[in-house]
């Protein structure tokens, strides 16, 4: 089962370098090839020189100017000629077993287009740490199939990808929620398998932590418009009882949700701390979905 890793990079040369260090230096079963897609300067060459055939391993570079990262996925996975064909981050380093996990995941489950797993903060001292691994990207103790899995630490089938062909390049953010649905689409299982574990360098702090939220309020109601089946945390129309409870909830939520996730955080000083964390992102993801549909309204 030939194995293909793609990673997009953007002037982040250090952590792409860390990167690269554990998923080719780092890994027990060591991947076929991988494919660095760099839209930055040439320190990221630089970087991807270094390891370049490294230990029978062949680490391609494919250069390109920077859009987003849906663009530079496109212009990475022609390159990519795998079997499994998985993609991780350049602020992302993943496990030693890494590529042995989902291998064997695939292999147990032909059913899955896609398999991915946990991805954990480097830093677990930091509260927005672990409030990013709490809502950012949420893990799971059992396997289970899920709605979508996070570009950082997800895998395909190659026939999946061959099948899907490119990712929505019109998508500033949510790629990745818009490529798994679509997965779906054709009558493939998503599935999350805790043991595919990858370390991420979460948004250090509380004002970047909630512009990323903002951001993926945003492209949560693009992808939405774009695919009006999918699930919503809000209603497209109010036509039935349903849809005014979905409404209300939308805005309830932005106090009872934060209570719930600030439960899972250990001390009580702790919690106190999260909650107010917690509403603030709230408004800043569902503030960012208003904002979005009063911008889609002003083109119209």
């Amino acid at each position: 089962m030939k194995f293909s890793v793609l990673i997009c990079t953007y002037q982040r040369h250090e952590l792409l370098n860390k990167a690269l260090s554990a998923l080719v230096d780092g890994t027990l079963e060591k991947p076929n090839e991988v494919v660095v897609v760099n839209g930055g300067d040439e320190r990221a060459d630089e970087v991807v020189d270094g390891y370049a055939w490294r230990q029978r391993i062949q680490v391609k570079l494919v250069k390109t100017r920077n859009v987003n990262l849906a663009a530079s996925r496109n212009v990475g996975l022609p390159h990519c000629t795998g079997d499994i064909i998985a993609m991780t981050d350049d602020d992302a380093q993943v496990f030693p077993d890494w590529i042995t996990q989902m291998k064997r995941a695939h292999q147990e489950h032909p059913e899955a287009g896609a398999v991915g797993g946990p991805v954990i903060g480097t830093n677990p001292d930091s509260l927005i740490g672990r409030i990013s691994d709490l809502i950012t990207f949420p893990s799971w103790p059992e396997p289970r199939y899920m709605r979508t899995l996070p570009g950082v630490n997800v895998s395909y089938k190659r026939e999946v990808v061959e099948r899907l062909g490119p990712q929505d390049e019109t998508l500033f953010r949510g790629e990745d929620v818009d490529y798994n649905w679509r997965v779906q689409q054709l009558g493939y299982k998503i599935y999350f398998d805790p043991a595919v574990k990858v370390y991420h360098h979460h948004r250090p702090a509380l004002r970047a932590f909630l512009r990323q939220h903002y951001m993926y309020g945003r492209a949560y109601y693009l992808v939405r418009r774009k695919w009006p089946e999918m699930y919503c945390v809000y209603p497209h129309g109010i036509r039935r009882l349903k849809d005014v409870l979905k409404g209300l909830n939308f805005f309830a939520a932005v106090l009872y949700e934060p209570a719930l996730i600030a439960a899972h955080i250990g001390r009580w000083s702790d919690r106190l701390l999260t909650y107010p964390i917690l509403v603030a992102n709230e408004l800043a993801w569902k503030g960012g979905m208003v904002r979005q549909w009063m911008l889609e309204r002003s083109r119209a």
